[in-house]
């Protein structure tokens, strides 16, 4: 992987460069559509490419190990070939999953033990294994093991997760360094900052992260229900220690305004499923505000979705018309919404490169904060 700078916007610490790839380039900043199990939902990869533009798209390790299974991602040659995607993938590690499924797991100092959501048989996750199952997975750009700590965290918890999540990495490196991609391409690993929301345990991970240097690196534990502002405040520290001349990518990351706010603060890359979740529920993401398509003051506003974008699904489909679909709970709804915001975060990320290009970022950055939050 190789990553070169571009251009820097004067006034923030935002900027675009290009990531470079076995399967193609990617501009940044970048948002990455979410698909966990190999699929975005409710989009086809031909949409994906054709229409959206995705350069690049996320899996998820822990759910395509449960299903298909590392067999048949095996079988079929990758997970690239699996779903007919040749632009990068990245795969998260499993280490999300800590987080998100409590419930069902344990974590000690070998790993991670999960109880299946499917079918509740129990599965080791080692730093090692995850290295493996990615290996397999065939992912562009895979990330280490970790513990992604919940908000609110106490310190001392936090502080001995960081431990544990450095001592997992340098588990992951080995592993890594030691085994070859088994599909003819090069595949790349990247760290995971965490620490909770405490400067001083967000400055010791940084810098143990920056000193593995790894092609690229990562910032874990936020977005986990912590104020935006502490979100910014521990990206600001993070982004401070992190080598400059590599990409950063904030995991989890959010909605249009965090995206703007963080890129001003020299994040690279972004991943959420917000956009298509927030879609499948009717909520629309538009350059002007929000929209809740539910609403009844669209029932009869029979004016295309978005009169500005180049998306056909915009042009030719009515608020009105999707209003009904929605309410029906017709699959359709969930489709072309989910287009449409896929499309628009990808339109925010692309502007937000030409601004920066530009070198007029950090202006229109503050105009579009202060509309992008309104409910229209």
């Amino acid at each position: 992987m190789k990553f070169s700078l571009e251009a820097k916007d004067p006034l923030s610490k935002a900027r675009a460069g290009t990531i470079t790839t076995a399967h193609g380039e990617i501009e940044t900043p970048i948002f990455m559509p979410v698909g966990t199990a190999g699929t975005v939902k409710a989009v086809h990869q031909r949409e994906l490419e054709q229409d959206i533009n995705a350069q690049i798209i996320l899996g998820n390790t822990y759910h395509l190990y449960l299903r298909p299974g590392l067999d048949i991602l095996e079988r079929a040659g990758g997970l690239h070939k699996f779903i007919g995607w040749d632009r990068p993938i990245l795969t998260d590690s499993g280490g999300y999953q800590v987080y998100s499924l409590s419930k069902v797991r344990k974590i000690k100092e070998e790993g991670v033990t999960f109880r299946s959501h499917i079918d509740g048989s129990k599965h080791l996750f080692t730093p090692e294994y995850a290295m493996d199952i990615q290996r397999t997975i065939g992912a562009d750009i895979i990330m280490a093991f970790d513990e992604c700590t919940p908000y609110p965290c106490d310190y001392n918890y936090a502080a001995a997760s960081i431990k544990m999540t450095h001592r997992w990495l340098k588990r992951c490196c080995t592993r890594f360094d030691n085994t070859q991609p088994k599909y003819g391409f090069d595949q790349t690993l990247f760290p995971i900052v965490q620490g909770s929301v405490y400067k001083d345990l967000r400055e010791k991970s940084a810098e143990f992260i920056a000193n593995m240097n790894r092609e690229g690196n990562a910032i874990g534990g936020l977005s986990v229900g912590e104020p935006a502002e502490e979100m910014y405040a521990m990206t600001e520290v993070v982004c401070n220690i992190l080598p400059y001349e590599k990409p950063r990518y904030l995991m989890g990351v959010g909605t249009p305004i965090n995206l703007l706010e963080n890129i001003a603060l020299g994040i690279d890359m972004f991943d959420c499923v917000m956009p298509t979740r927030n879609a499948r529920n009717g909520m629309l993401f538009t350059r002007n505000g929000l929209i809740n398509i539910r609403n009844k003051k669209w029932e009869d506003d029979f004016s295309p979705l978005d009169a500005d974008s180049d998306l056909h699904v915009d042009l030719v489909t009515s608020k009105a018309y999707l209003r009904h679909l929605i309410h029906s709970k017709e699959m359709l709804g969930a489709q072309i919404a989910t287009l449409h915001n896929l499309h628009f975060y990808l339109w925010l990320v692309k502007e937000a490169r030409k601004r920066i290009i530009a070198g007029d970022f950090y202006e229109w950055k503050n105009k579009m904060v202060k509309v992008l939050g309104n409910k229209l």
